[in-house]
């Protein structure tokens, strides 16, 4: 049976505790997300976007609430479950690239593909191929610009064909210009895999480019 729901958040919330007591960074969030939607978060600095991200994926537990990612009610999961979900089923995209330094392009590509136990070269060489960096497989991370990198990291992602892909702040260490076709990337290879897509993002053209967005403020849904 198909998946209708991608993910469904319930409630959620998360309180965190310091020196002045108790910190709520996200109270009673609740949305669905359609398969093969895209769906930007966008708010401003503190307002929980990254927070909420890593609730989606399971990579943090809530408070309180529930968080359905591809039909698995996560936080009934072990943590070693959750993440056997994730390697089932999503891609990360991260601000920072999150390239291992000491593999090159090809190698940090197959990595996902090989920790699956699944062939890995010639389809990493694909999707290498795929983002415009057929030329660049033996290249180590410190040796490509930040546009190149990124784009590795998107190859990374999309190699698995992710049923969703969680995307933090794509765009947001490049420049305008390698940032739209970073973006134009992205979107071109979400429509051909018709994964679904929730983006962190501050960039308004980006958000844009979704079907829907979703605004945090002080920790609340404000739009939908």
């Amino acid at each position: 049976m198909s998946i209708i729901h991608s993910v469904v958040v319930e409630q959620l919330c998360k309180q965190v505790e310091d020196s002045s007591g108790v910190l709520q960074i996200l109270e009673n969030i609740s949305f669905t997300v359609e398969a093969g939607e895209a769906v930007a978060i966008t708010g401003s600095s503190g307002s929980g976007k990254s927070t909420l991200l890593g609730l989606l994926a399971g990579l943090d537990v809530p408070s309180s609430g529930a968080v359905s990612l591809m039909g698995a009610d996560l936080f009934r999961l072990s943590e070693e479950e959750r993440a056997a979900i994730r390697a089932r089923h999503v891609g990360f995209v991260f601000q920072s690239f999150q390239l291992l330094p000491n593999l090159t392009a090809l190698e940090n590509v197959m990595l996902p593909l090989e920790l699956a136990g699944r062939p890995a070269a010639d389809a990493a060489r694909q999707m290498l191929a795929r983002v415009g960096l057929e030329n660049r497989l033996d290249h180590y991370p410190r040796t490509l610009s930040g546009g190149e990198q990124q784009r590795v990291s998107l190859a990374r992602a999309f190699v698995m064909r992710p049923d969703i892909l969680f995307a933090d702040e794509p765009t947001g260490s490049l420049d305008s210009a390698t940032g739209e076709r970073v973006i134009e990337l992205m979107f071109s290879l979400h429509e051909e895999q018709g994964s679904t897509l929730v983006l962190v993002t501050h960039d308004a053209q980006l958000a844009s480019r979704c079907q829907r967005t979703l605004v945090l403020g002080a920790g609340r849904l404000q739009a939908d």
